[in-house]
């Protein structure tokens, strides 16, 4: 949206006093996120000038209009997030109506895909930037809102993607993390076998100075040979894998229309870690799911500490009006589910400073993402962290923000690493 708005004309504010319009980009998918999208867009709305208007923008607008408009007053207009690419249209409606009931723009369209506009569908983070390759999601899992939110998988021509890709090197790019509700279902509408592993090999060609491509969000179950093999392979491919597995109770998998087979997810670790050693594996649990006791709880803290995941995030369930899992109810008192999050990352964490000692003595390149105000001390990523979810290498010296550099790590802390700047 800001690329387009950037192209007719209209530049950020650094305050929201300055800004004519004020764009708030909602999440819709757990209670918590629209708890803060409302608290935000009532504070804007409160403070508003009358030649101001309020913008709700994203995945809550598409489904709960209603609780945006009941509970902010002040909202001038809702665009629907699978027409994001419209902002310019919507906002010349918005700025020539004085109206004390919000435009509500929401054309009928079923793709969450449709004209970009040549916009380059990357978010760039410093020496990082997200890119995505496909939008929706053809899963049915019991506790999820996406596909109604955003309709079913409908994956970018592979040509724009690369495109896309091809821009971010020329702009100095570092890392590319590839994105999608599923990436490893990319390309199945499009008719590919394996469309992720098809997507790579064409990127690794077109973008050789981008020296770390990512994939976040694969599905378990769906992840190939070849792509494992791929990333064995190509050095650009980072040797990491996130796969959010959800639970590993097969009963409480089955509720959650999760794959159930665990013992072939263990096989399949397994193999992964046979082709390529120094691969870091994250994945997430939900602790609170309908039906879990302290059986399936047990089960769960049993897998993660067999299988020693590098990087791992822990959710409580979070109860959802309109999702498959809604007639099972929310029977798991709150403070249960709290409980058995802290202690199965209380149980990683022991795993995870383990698996940081096995890099004392090592040599890693490490993407500097900040540098103190003294500039003493850098803080970076080795290959093992993806951007605001995993950790971090802290850097014995001052280095360029955005660059790669080589660190000698002398030290690990439970989910991060210290060490040395090499020249």
């Amino acid at each position: 949206m800001a690329q387009l708005l950037n192209r007719e004309g209209l530049s950020p504010a650094e305050f929201p006093q300055d800004a004519e319009f004020l764009i708030v980009n909602t999440c819709g998918f757990l209670k918590s996120a629209r708890e803060e999208a409302i608290a935000v867009l009532t504070d804007l709305a409160s403070e508003k000038l009358p030649w101001q208007k309020l913008i709700a923008a994203g995945c809550m607008v598409e489904c709960h209009q209603q609780e945006i408009t009941d509970s902010v007053p002040g909202v001038d207009g809702l665009i629907s997030t699978r027409q994001w690419m419209d902002i310019n249209a919507m906002l010349d409606k918005v700025r020539s109506r004085d109206s004390i009931h919000p435009y509500r723009f929401f054309p009928q369209i079923k793709s969450p895909i449709g004209d970009e506009k040549g916009t380059n569908r990357a978010a760039v983070q410093g020496g990082s930037a997200y890119l995505k390759i496909a939008d929706g999601c053809r899963r049915t899992c019991a506790y999820c809102l996406i596909p109604s939110i955003k309709g079913t998988l409908v994956s970018r021509p592979m040509e724009k993607v690369i495109d896309n890709a091809k821009a971010l090197q020329d702009s100095g790019v570092q890392e590319i993390v590839l994105i999608a509700q599923d990436t490893t279902d990319y390309g199945h509408d499009l008719g590919l076998q394996d469309g992720l592993t098809r997507l790579l090999e064409k990127l690794v060609l077109a973008v050789p100075d981008i020296p770390w491509i990512r994939i976040m969000y694969t599905y378990p179950g769906v992840i190939t040979e070849s792509l494992i093999e791929l990333i064995a392979a190509e050095k650009q491919v980072l040797p990491y894998l996130d796969i959010p597995l959800q639970h590993a109770d097969p009963g409480i998998l089955r509720s959650m229309r999760r794959p159930s087979n665990v013992t072939k997810v263990r096989e399949t670790l397994s193999y992964i870690r046979s082709i390529v050693p120094d691969i870091a594996l994250r994945t997430a649990f939900i602790v609170g799911f309908p039906g879990e006791d302290d059986k399936a709880f047990e089960n769960l803290v049993r897998f993660v500490q067999a299988v020693r995941f590098d990087h791992l995030g822990v959710f409580t369930y979070s109860f959802e009006p309109g999702a498959p899992a809604e007639p099972l109810g929310d029977p798991v008192p709150e403070q249960v589910k709290v409980e058995r999050m802290e202690y199965l990352m209380q149980v990683q964490a022991e795993i995870s400073l383990e698996r940081s000692r096995q890099f004392i003595g090592k040599t890693l390149d490490v993407l500097v993402e900040g540098v103190d105000e003294n500039e003493q001390v850098s803080i970076g990523r080795s290959y093992r962290d993806a951007p605001e979810v995993d950790g971090l290498v802290v850097i014995n010296g001052s280095a360029q923000v955005s660059q790669m550099v080589k660190v000698r790590i002398n030290d690990a802390i439970t989910h991060d690493l210290v060490g040395d700047l090499l020249p």
